[in-house]
């Protein structure tokens, strides 16, 4: 077995899922397979709220229908009654709320849309090409957090964007070939336009393009960005091991 390299800090994660349900349990296994971890009782202690009664995002940002902000706030307080220390979600539209809660949040927030920039950055400096929901590219979230990092997104044209907004529905709905389908058909059009790695700006796409085929070191994935930052938050390295 190898030397373990990192050791739980003792922190405990709170996370609000069912955006959708799907990608909430793939971050989930995510984090398990990136966790230093060779017991159960050297991975993360998780609590978790699949709160899928949440109102849809995409709808309340086009003022097509009902805020989930204050039942997400509701969901905050009771995972920190929970015990968590820290907050994790992986949706990335839910956070356009977040980030105009009035009240500040009980616990620290790993924000997802911020790891996404950074992990993108990393990859490649030159930018990439943005695919999200409508409300994602709607309310400037992500072109809020390049700007703060002087970072450049591409953004698909409005055919393309309706394309991805269906494939995302088609995650939801649990179609994940036909997802990928849809999701290789915009990938390969925006490439033949500009070779520019693809940064998976809504949990469900990372389904999606792994339903596809297309090759995986081409892609930033939300999730993963999210599932790293948390691993970052919840382990500190272990004195004496290089």
């Amino acid at each position: 077995m190898a030397e373990k390299r990192l050791v739980k800090n003792g922190k405990k994660l709170g996370v609000i899922g069912g955006m959708g349900s799907a990608a909430s349990a793939e971050f989930l296994r995510i984090l398990a397979a990136n966790a230093p971890a060779f017991v159960d009782q050297e991975h993360p202690v998780v609590y978790m709220i699949a709160d899928s009664d949440l109102p849809d995002r995409s709808t309340a940002i086009l003022g097509k229908g009902p805020s989930p902000a204050g039942k997400l706030y509701e969901d905050f307080l009771q995972l920190a009654n929970m015990g968590a220390d820290i907050f994790a979600v992986p949706c990335n539209t839910v956070h356009y709320f977040i980030d105009r809660f009035e009240k500040p949040l009980p616990r620290p927030l790993i924000h997802i849309v911020e790891e996404t920039v950074l992990a993108a950055q990393k990859l490649n400096s030159n930018g990439s090409w943005m695919l999200s929901t409508l409300g994602t590219v709607q309310s400037g979230l992500y072109q809020e957090y390049a700007q703060k990092y002087n970072y450049t997104l591409h953004l698909p044209n409005s055919k393309q964007r309706q394309l991805i907004q269906q494939s995302i529905d088609e995650v939801k709905a649990n179609n994940m070939m036909e997802a990928g389908r849809l999701v290789r058909q915009v990938a390969e059009e925006l490439w033949a336009e500009k070779e520019l790695p693809i940064m998976m700006a809504c949990t469900e796409i990372p389904l999606g393009y792994a339903a596809s085929g297309l090759p995986q070191e081409k892609a930033i994935s939300s999730l993963q960005a999210l599932a790293d930052a948390c691993i970052r938050e919840l382990y500190y390295k272990k004195a004496g091991v290089e």
